[in-house]
């Protein structure tokens, strides 16, 4: 491996920050970054697109390959022993900043988005594969004829995570630039605010205060979620039924209001914007404010007895799935044009008739020509893994192989929308419902049994890290479109991430198995992957499917795209809990508050950017350290809150309102003299 033939030649602060003093935002980010472009203007990246950038070295990535080693191990054994799934993308980030700068490293920007892209891929495999493949071992303890293998979790992880990666890259000119400051983007914002602080902090003073606020709201946000999560001081998610008349109305109407207290989600939130933030709370409150009010008031006796949060588990959520399906019906459906004018480029580029011209170099992707090969190699890849590995019948493993291009390839797309809305991908929702409509499929062509959940199982598993690779690359890219790196090169160098992560990854969840096991009082925890095997087992086996409340969601989706409510974010709203959606809206009425709180449009422009700087700050030091207080509740830390649930309740509620107040007032500081900023 050859480093890039990189210019040594550094650029000063100004140009090297969007060529021009005018024009920089308290972000660090030229003033367009994040809002939509006039028709004749052009965005301008960190990195002058005219100049050869260190990118790929052997530095980065070798470090990139080691945080993917790293991360992948970490994620998958805290992801199924705790029962979360951090994101590994902003740590990596954080960490590739301080590498760069403890070894003096000058111009470090782009290497340091190669090695957050390749470290990434170990996220977005472990998601893939944790979600889905653990159920073959959970339902092993009830059908011991299930055979799992190796190369079965590593195959479908690396061929899923590969189909993920090909299928989006003809999406990557419509989602990074077409759709410019049309989406937040929340995680990619986060993220390059991080990557941007290296190069802030290398370049004039004035720079480094933005890397300063940046540093201080990561570690506001850090040690406030560390000390939530880890000593329990006051309450992680303050709800209205730790009150005597909130638990009245609990049991009685199943009404519940909660809000998580984390500062990432609140961070969020502030990035998502009001907008996206209003409609997903409003899925959220159509979900617990109507549906489980009126199932437990007015269902069988069994709704009565149960508490609102298993009517939402067991019956309400399945309608927030079957409407992210619609809904991605729908948005596949609007895409169609851009979906045939890939297809379309595809058929140019193999008859010698693609367009040519000069490209700049940061707008560069793998040629179309060699993607339509690679796609086809890695279909025939997939076939052959089907039939010598999982199904041992061509015929059926055809139409397995069938199943899973269609969706993967249709539901990149949506997958794509929801990161770049939300910051959140439905992928366990999709699975499920690709779960669905692949186990009716395989019963009709006689596949049942323990051989179906196998063959079913293994499919999900492809499909569920193609959609999560998918969804995770889209961020990737536009981290990369915002400071001017290559996009070939992130493309490339994302195979390898994605290989060395499902190897990885494979390897801990057999190990875990032999060690803890998934079933039993002391198994580790796998909630995706026991709501797969819930799902999968009465398909496969003749039990009973609620395909009343798939169709109610898809029905409702519909007809909120007829009324012109973005029908994705609404059932996305429905499909996660309450407590995580009230503080993206709490998050999104800061951001409201603070781009309008003068009337000078250009100093409120000033506080709402220097309020993404703070929001980027809390998510960066809430994903880094919560990996921390996972890593701390793992290793058997046990505390006791300090008094009883209503003070725990009260002291959340006040910390919370002290994290807002520092939101609002910090975003105000902004003055709109810029060198004050």
């Amino acid at each position: 491996m050859k480093p890039d033939n990189a210019q040594e030649t550094v650029l000063d602060p100004v140009e090297q920050n969007g060529y021009q003093e005018e024009g920089l935002t308290p972000t660090g980010l030229p003033e367009n970054a994040f809002r939509e472009l006039a028709a004749d203007e052009e965005y301008s990246p960190l990195m002058h697109p005219a100049h050869e950038q260190k990118e790929v070295t052997p530095y980065s990535v070798i470090t990139g390959v080691i945080m993917a080693i790293i991360f992948s191990a970490a994620a998958a054994y805290l992801g199924l022993k705790v029962g979360q799934v951090f994101e590994a993308a902003i740590p990596i980030a954080i960490i590739a900043v301080g590498l760069s700068n403890a070894l003096g490293k000058k111009n470090s920007l782009g290497q340091n988005v190669i090695i957050q892209s390749i470290g990434a891929c170990s996220g977005v495999v472990v998601a893939g594969a944790i979600f889905t493949l653990p159920a073959l071992f959970i339902l092993q303890a009830t059908y011991p004829d299930i055979m799992v293998e190796f190369y079965q979790i590593f195959l479908s992880s690396l061929l899923g995570g590969i189909l993920g990666i090909l299928f989006f890259i003809p999406f990557r000119k419509y989602f990074v630039k077409d759709m410019h400051g049309k989406y937040p983007f929340p995680e990619a914002t986060a993220t390059t605010q991080v990557l941007v602080s290296a190069q802030q902090s290398a370049g004039a003073a004035k720079e480094g205060g933005q890397a300063k606020t940046l540093i201080i709201a990561s570690l506001i946000g850090g040690i406030y979620d560390y000390i939530v999560a880890t000593f329990g001081w006051w309450a992680e998610t303050v709800t209205s039924t730790a009150s005597a008349w909130g638990q009245a109305i609990a049991e009685k109407t199943k009404l519940v209001l909660s809000c998580n207290t984390g500062a990432a989600l609140l961070g969020l939130g502030y990035i998502v914007g009001l907008k996206y933030a209003f409609v997903i709370f409003a899925g959220s409150i159509f979900v617990w404010w109507i549906i489980i009010p009126l199932l437990g008031t007015y269902g069988s006796p069994e709704f009565a007895l149960m508490e609102p949060d298993m009517i939402f588990k067991d019956y309400a959520r399945l309608i927030g799935i079957g409407g992210i399906a619609m809904a991605g019906v729908i948005g596949i459906i609007k895409s169609w044009p851009i979906i045939m004018q890939a297809v379309g480029l595809a058929g140019r580029e193999l008859k010698g008739n693609a367009q040519t011209g000069n490209v700049q170099r940061w707008q560069l992707d793998i040629s179309m020509k060699k993607i339509v090969f690679m796609v086809m190699l890695a279909l025939i890849a997939v076939l052959l893994f089907f039939w010598f590995g999982v199904i041992h019948t061509f015929w059926q493993a055809a139409v397995a192989w069938a199943v899973v291009a269609i969706i993967a390839f249709l539901f990149t797309t949506v997958a794509a929308n929801a990161i770049a809305i939300v910051g959140s991908n439905p992928v366990s929702g999709m699975t499920l419902m690709t779960l669905i409509i692949a186990s009716a499929i395989f019963v009709a062509i006689g596949l049942s049994g323990s051989s179906g959940i196998v063959a079913s199982m293994v499919i999900g598993g492809v499909v569920c890290t193609a959609l999560s690779m998918a969804g995770g690359f889209v961020t990737d890219l536009k981290i990369g479109y915002w400071v001017g790196s290559t996009p070939r090169k992130q493309e490339t160098w994302k195979f390898l991430g994605t290989l060395v992560s499902a190897a990885t990854v494979g390897g801990v969840i057999m190990v875990l198995n032999k060690v803890y096991g998934f079933s039993g009082p002391d198994a580790l925890v796998a909630p995706q992957a026991n709501a797969m095997a819930k799902v999968i087992e009465p398909l496969m086996m003749g039990g009973e499917t609620p395909w009343i409340l798939y169709m109610v969601g898809a029905i409702l989706a519909l007809i909120l795209n007829w009324l012109g409510v973005p029908a994705l974010a609404f059932c996305l709203g429905m499909f996660i809990p309450l407590q995580l959606n009230t503080p993206m809206l709490v998050g999104g009425a800061i951001a409201y508050f603070v781009s309008n709180s003068s009337k000078d449009k250009a100093l409120n422009d000033k506080r709402r950017d220097r309020g993404t700087l703070l929001a980027s700050g809390l998510i960066a030091g809430g994903a880094l350290f919560g990996v921390f207080a996972a890593i701390t509740r793992f290793a058997g830390f046990e505390y006791t809150t300090p008094g009883s649930e209503k003070l725990t309740q009260i002291l959340g509620c006040v910390a919370y309102l002290l994290l807002i107040a520092y939101l609002i007032c910090d975003s105000c500081r902004a003055k709109k003299d810029k060198q004050s900023a």
